[in-house]
């Protein structure tokens, strides 16, 4: 497959699931706000939707003081902002576009349709009206077209790309929202004993909130059958390899299709795969929990970024 090709598949899959991660993370902090609490407890949680995606002194350049609306408009609407949803959307559909030849024609009408449908929800007030009810759409519009590239794309090297730069996105974003969330509460996890009551008795709106944002709510009761604590959800997104979103199933997918694409050259990027699925294959919370999460969890982040890189060296168009 020509490098180029690849690249827009590589980038068209990524940007699409960005928009419905972002969209998943605004969801759950726009109900988190109509709850009552302090002004300043209103304005951490906004912050922690800007620092997840590390864009606030890019949020602070423009807008200044952190409110709703601000960031609402700033994470959606904003075309300045490479990170909005407005912007995912019309990169993964102007990527769709280079690539039209490689794609079913199902596929592009997805992508095409999800950006003119997006442009138009915008116009007629959609972000103003009804927050939550777009945030719905833009999930759905992202399962809508994974669900058109797995039932209609031939599973060749074009489809590896498209899955791969899929589960490279979800395991970053996923790193990242369960670290902010963890450090949203005001303690100290380096070295604490999750399993203890002092654990338990955290917030359980807090933890609920992160598994909903990542559709796990429902999975979590049924895997544990048991009260919410940080250690159990820890697990369930880091380590579980039957959770969609965890680190674990994400790196597996990963692995899987670069194995399908790889040639001489890839030897590097395929290795440092392995051993980011090994590290998750093999781990146990308690030691993570034990060394601390935010340092694993940083270092996972690096190390993803750092494969992205070496994926595009050995794969993608170079940059100039």
């Amino acid at each position: 497959m020509l490098s180029r090709t690849a690249d827009h598949l590589f980038w068209m899959s990524r940007y699409t699931e960005r928009a419905e991660n972002t969209a998943r993370m605004l969801s759950v902090s726009y109900d988190t706000s109509m709850l009552p609490m302090r002004g300043e407890d209103a304005t951490r949680v906004w912050q922690g939707v800007l620092s997840i995606s590390e864009l606030i002194p890019a949020y602070q350049s423009r807008y200044g003081e952190v409110t709703r609306d601000n960031v609402l408009f700033f994470m959606v609407a904003d075309e300045r902002n490479p990170a909005s949803i407005v912007a995912c959307l019309r990169a993964a559909r102007e990527n769709a576009r280079a690539v039209r030849g490689a794609l079913t024609t199902e596929i592009w009408e997805t992508q095409n349709q999800t950006w003119l449908a997006l442009r138009t929800q915008l116009s007629g007030g959609a972000l103003g009206k009804d927050p939550g009810q777009l945030f719905e759409w833009v999930k759905y519009r992202s399962h809508l077209a994974r669900g058109v590239a797995l039932g209609t794309m031939l599973q060749d090297e074009a489809f590896n790309f498209v899955r791969m730069g899929t589960f490279l996105e979800r395991a970053d974003n996923t790193a990242r929202l369960l670290d902010v969330r963890f450090h949203a509460v005001e303690r100290d996890y380096h070295g604490v004993d999750f399993s203890r009551k002092a654990g338990q008795q955290l917030d359980f709106y807090h933890w609920s909130a992160l598994l909903r944002s990542v559709s796990a709510f429902e999975v979590y009761r049924k895997v544990y059958r048991d009260v919410i604590t940080p250690a159990r959800v820890a697990d369930l997104l880091v380590l579980r390899a039957d959770m969609p979103r965890s680190l674990h199933a994400c790196m597996r997918e990963v692995v899987d299709n670069l194995k399908a694409v790889a040639h001489e050259g890839s030897q590097e990027s395929q290795r440092n795969a392995g051993r980011l699925l090994a590290d998750l294959q093999y781990g146990r919370i308690d030691e993570i929990l034990d060394t601390g999460l935010h340092a694993y969890l940083t270092q996972f982040l690096d190390r993803v970024n750092l494969l992205g890189e070496s994926i595009a060296r050995d794969f993608l168009v170079p940059e100039l």
